[in-house]
């Protein structure tokens, strides 16, 4: 998810002929032209162009005006608070969890009539709240550690002395450490023996707000899984306090990461870092992030990438845990939510402009092949069906048996205000030789607070 900044698109109104299909308040099929307008505040900075560009078609087509917004990576929260006390506040934007329902209770509209609630092909990946549909997961997804298969392909066939006979060996945390490792330390032997271009084993872990959520988000997640786990309590709903129960497990992740990058670890909260490049350009071997990413790397991709998306694979953020049967861990924080405040003209503008984005050609294209995510919706079979490899990884490693890891980080209390306070901690740690001890009391401490604060 690349951080970029936020754009804005207001498509001029143009007179032309509804679609086909479009119509009623609920998002159904009606011949009825809703004249109202839409605006999203869109949740996925790396989606931001193919938004644009939906944005533009639909108002060519119907006349009704959009407009897309685009926040910041790690600053969703904080703007859309700022976007919905304004006269002219978003339509659609977007909700992570039920922790978020309390929070946004008198903005949601119930979507039980809508037909991108019927269109759902898995009920269960709509928030339920207060009676109501809250929320519709517009796209499923999973993340691990992607990696380069070709080049640990080629190192265990050409480097001498690698420390496994196959990409296949890598099944648990100590030999993925191991592999780093010797990668990391080895690296222009093995760039002589097998004629790569490597700077290091896994790419840059940056700790500025564009990068820094895929630690105190989707690392903390494994943390917050396994604990979960052992409390017996909702995987995605959490409780009011933790205990850090796994947090040197998450330590000795996050070192791996650091000690086998060739980032200068005191910068690593600069910004100046772009790990998915030093992935693109066959500098890395490892970077941990989610299968939105898939098509990044696509042929032709106009960041001038030059790994092949077929060289590409996924694997568990192995933990040290039960190494043996984890998979990826796969979820959404991504639910469309429509803004009960608004104009009931700009909410049936709203659901006509959602049930578009699902049914038409455009929109699915645009979800399946432009944003390369898997969308939850019986709309999308054949030409639109996931193409992404990553997700196929996890539906595979479902299939022998593994155990798709819930996305715990979900039940973040106050999610931002926690996670900047560990990425904080994580930060001083990592650049100053800070004490582990208190990045885990930030872990745990900030977490109960939190939570109190968040539910008085």
């Amino acid at each position: 998810m690349k951080k970029k900044l936020v754009t804005v698109l207001l498509a001029a109104s143009m007179l032309a002929t509804m679609l086909a299909g479009c119509g009623s308040g609920n998002g159904g099929s009606g011949d009825k032209k809703a004249d109202g307008s839409v605006y999203m505040l869109n949740f996925k900075p790396e989606t931001d162009q193919a938004w644009q560009d939906l944005a533009a078609t639909y108002t060519e087509q119907t006349g009704v005006p959009v407009t897309v917004v685009t926040a910041a990576d790690g600053q969703y929260k904080t703007q859309l608070q700022s976007e919905l006390a304004k006269k002219e506040a978003p339509t659609i934007f977007n909700i992570g969890s039920t922790a978020d329902c309390a929070e946004y209770d008198k903005y949601i509209y119930d979507l039980k009539d809508s037909d991108i609630y019927k269109h759902l092909n898995d009920k269960s990946l709509a928030l339920e709240y207060d009676g109501k549909i809250a929320s519709v997961a517009n796209c499923y997804e999973c993340y691990g550690i992607i990696y380069n298969k070709a080049i640990l392909e080629n190192y265990c066939k050409n480097y001498p002395d690698a420390v496994i006979k196959s990409v296949d060996d890598i099944k648990d945390l100590d030999t993925l450490e191991k592999v780093a490792t010797d990668i990391n330390t080895n690296v222009d032997a093995i760039n002589e023996a097998c004629g790569t271009k490597l700077l290091e084993a896994f790419a840059s872990s940056g700790l500025d707000d564009g990068s820094s959520w895929r630690f105190s988000g989707h690392l903390a997640g494994i943390e917050l899984y396994y604990e979960f786990k052992d409390a017996g309590c909702d995987l995605t709903a959490g409780q009011d306090t933790i205990e850090g129960t796994y947090m040197d497990n998450y330590k000795r992740v996050w070192d791996m990461y650091t000690n086998t990058s060739g980032a200068d670890k005191s910068t690593l909260d600069s910004g100046s870092l772009n790990a998915e490049a030093e992935l693109g350009m066959e500098e890395a071997v490892f970077y941990q992030n989610g299968d939105w990413e898939y098509s990044a790397f696509a042929d032709g991709n106009e960041n001038g990438y030059t790994v092949a998306q077929d060289d590409l694979s996924m694997m568990p953020i192995y933990f040290g845990v039960d190494d043996e049967n984890e998979g990826l861990a796969v979820g959404t924080e991504n639910h469309w939510t429509v803004n009960a405040q608004a104009d009931q003209k700009d909410i049936d503008a709203t659901l006509e402009f959602l049930n578009w984005v699902v049914t038409s050609d455009e929109g699915r294209d645009a979800i399946t092949n432009k944003m390369g995510l898997s969308a939850p919706f019986d709309t999308f079979t054949g030409d639109y069906a996931s193409k992404n490899a990553f997700a196929a990884v996890a539906s595979d490693l479902a299939s022998e048996g593994k155990t798709s890891v819930a996305w715990s980080f979900n039940a973040t209390p106050s999610v931002d205000d926690w996670r900047a306070d560990f990425v904080a901690a994580l930060t001083e740690y990592t650049e100053r030789d800070g004490s582990w001890d208190d990045v885990s009391k930030t872990f745990v401490d900030q977490w109960s607070y939190y939570w109190k604060l968040s539910n008085e």
